[in-house]
């Protein structure tokens, strides 16, 4: 009689104790959704500044036209080519070689950088269209894939390989950075009133 007034007890306890740990793993997954929906955007002012600084990288240092220019001339490879001696000329090669790798790198890193910031931040700064994002997800994509494209051509072949690469990979880049400064135009201090005298 004993045991089967325990097991009957057990048996109705089986149902309330399932019941208890359903309540409380979507206890568990109500808190965790709130704390991140809660949260603010990732890294703060921080991954703010972090990309502004690529962003004024990329616009003043590495997507200048007149260095894209340069990398895309052949200029460059016909003065020395047809002016310096042979070893001068592989010796220009090999290091214009290092010198384009070292730009690839650099501008993977900052759009890299704007990547993250956008992944994480710029939804909480700027709301952007669901077609703007698209865009901005494939220019990123473009420009990634063209970098690593461009970086490969590059180290087997040498730095004229791919002239009309390099201008994709700088388009892409451009269309990145134009998005990116609409998001990051709130970091811009505006002008401070100029006061005027009056004259008495």
């Amino acid at each position: 009689m004993v045991d089967s007034l325990n097991r009957l007890s057990r048996d109705e306890a089986m149902p309330q104790l399932i019941l208890l740990l359903i309540i409380g793993a979507l206890l568990v997954a109500l808190l965790i959704l709130v704390a991140r929906l809660g949260s603010g955007p990732e890294g703060g002012a921080e991954a703010l500044v972090r990309a502004r600084q690529a962003l004024t990288q990329l616009q003043t240092n590495l997507l200048t036209a007149e260095l894209v220019d340069r990398f895309s001339s052949a200029d460059d490879y016909e003065f020395v080519a047809s002016s310096a001696p042979p070893s001068v000329n592989s010796s220009f090669r090999r290091e214009r070689k290092k010198v384009m790798l070292a730009w690839i790198r650099q501008i993977q890193q900052q759009t890299a950088s704007l990547l993250r910031f956008h992944l994480g931040a710029a939804r909480f700064y700027t709301r952007l269209s669901f077609h703007s994002e698209v865009s901005l997800a494939m220019d990123f994509g473009s420009l990634l894939i063209t970098c690593r494209t461009l970086q490969i051509l590059v180290r087997f072949g040498g730095p004229r390989v791919a002239p009309s690469i390099v201008r994709v990979a700088a388009a892409a880049a451009a269309r990145i950075c134009e998005v990116s400064e609409s998001a990051l135009a709130f970091l811009t201090a505006p002008e401070p009133p100029v006061e005027r005298s009056i004259a008495s």
